[in-house]
């Protein structure tokens, strides 16, 4: 069956408001560069820091939620490991955090440790709820043409999971950026949003400002980047 080609932006105005959101957040760094007397090579410094820490953790969160979803999903390790998961989802990561800094030390690996152990649940029980909803007419037809090996990840797995991906992308990227800010001023690691607060924390204005990019960044990759994926992963999975 051919399928029908899927078009993220749907007009020519989609298309200019999404490059203007873009350009928003740079522009609102170098407005904020100037009203602060910052040095544009520290600020882009700081945001592209933590840009970075998060996006290796999200790609290891993305690797092993994804792994462990389709590993225990059905059958009897099912029955074990989601609540062994529920419990580890529920844990108090950053009681932990102190410690994990003394035994590591201040490190980039600390941060990174923890920012996976923030992102990796929400996009697990994704995964694992889209693969749930499968049809069972797609599972027999599964069967029935005895599709195995890398065909039934290509044609069955990867996008009956897609959804799931990305729906816990959006959660635990959202719990991620929040994560990033309060785990790069506990560790105390040089470079990054957090030793940008910690820094001005004092100066009332540039806090504010700074809060309000920070916001604007996100508000911008969710719009770019997440709402398209996800209209896009719903007609994906319905054709």
């Amino acid at each position: 069956m051919r399928r029908k080609r899927f078009h993220i932006y749907s007009s020519r105005w989609h298309l200019i408001s999404t490059i203007l959101f873009i350009t928003l957040p740079f522009v609102f760094l170098l407005f904020f560069a100037e009203f602060a007397n910052l040095t544009r090579a520290e600020l882009f410094f700081d945001v592209s820091t933590s840009f970075v820490r998060l996006l290796i953790a999200y790609i290891f969160s993305v690797g092993l939620a994804w792994a462990w979803s389709v590993w225990c999903f059905r059958g009897k390790l099912t029955n074990i490991l989601l609540p062994l998961f529920d419990v580890l989802q529920s844990f108090p990561t950053f009681a932990a955090l102190p410690i994990a800094t003394f035994v590591w030390g201040i490190s980039n690996f600390t941060v990174i440790f923890f920012l996976v152990f923030t992102i990796i649940w929400p996009i697990f029980f994704s995964i694992v709820s889209s693969l749930k909803l499968v049809k069972h007419e797609w599972e027999e037809a599964v069967q029935i043409y005895g599709v195995t090996g890398w065909d039934y990840f290509r044609t069955f797995l990867l996008p009956v999971s897609i959804p799931g991906l990305i729906t816990g992308s959006i959660i635990g990227l959202g719990e991620g950026w929040e994560a990033l800010v309060a785990t790069e001023i506990i560790v105390g690691l040089k470079g990054g949003l957090g030793n940008f607060f910690q820094t001005y924390s004092q100066n009332t204005q540039i806090t504010i400002f700074g809060i309000l990019g920070f916001l604007v960044l996100i508000f911008s990759i969710n719009k770019i980047i997440w709402l398209p994926l996800l209209e896009w992963s719903h007609k994906y999975v319905e054709e």
